[in-house]
């Protein structure tokens, strides 16, 4: 059975593969297709990612040490009725060394042209699939109204004493993808 997560509840996880789900559903009449885009961020004890590669997208859909997978871009919200409408695969046997946390992140595509952000959006959720079984391990709905902000922190994996756990985050930001690479990467910005 499926643990109901609360934000900021944390869960020891228990697997090393499994599909981080994220879902949500635009609300009618908003004049404009949602472009939601999920991403990862491989994230080291300096709270930086190592190297671009680590940052996991539309864009680059395969971390570097091969323990994440980007299953591909949804730009309309449409992916699925009733379930997930981008996923990241994650093998946790293959997470480099140096990273300490995976943080999952969803950004609305051109928000400020478009005039959108998640008091659009309804039925947002990240959830955790035992890839072995197919069975859902746990999962946390966003219930708070997020009216103003663009992107959302969902949750995060992290590793304490060699050991992997899941915290559901829920933070909402007023700000785009540049800003998650400005703070995690000190690199050259991807295009």
């Amino acid at each position: 059975m499926a643990i109901n997560l609360q934000k900021g509840q944390k869960i020891d996880i228990g697997l090393s593969k499994m599909t981080i789900g994220l879902g949500w559903d635009p609300n009618e009449g908003t004049g404009f297709d949602f472009d939601l885009d999920a991403s990862a961020f491989m994230i080291n004890h300096k709270r930086q990612i190592p190297s671009e590669p680590f940052f996991v997208f539309y864009g680059n859909i395969n971390s570097p040490d091969n323990a994440l997978h980007h299953t591909g871009d949804d730009p309309t919200g449409g992916n699925s009725a009733d379930g997930d409408d981008e996923s990241i695969q994650v093998d946790l046997s293959k997470v480099d060394s140096r990273i300490n946390e995976i943080l999952f992140v969803v950004t609305i595509h051109d928000a400020s042209t478009r005039r959108q952000n998640y008091g659009q959006v309804r039925n947002s959720y990240i959830r955790i699939v035992d890839d072995n079984t197919g069975q859902e391990v746990a999962k946390y709905e966003l219930g708070e109204d997020f009216s103003i902000e663009t992107a959302v922190e969902f949750g995060r994996l992290y590793r304490r004493n060699e050991q992997w756990k899941f915290e559901a985050s829920g933070i909402g930001y007023k700000e785009d993808l540049a800003f998650f690479l400005s703070k995690y990467y000190n690199g050259q910005i991807i295009k």
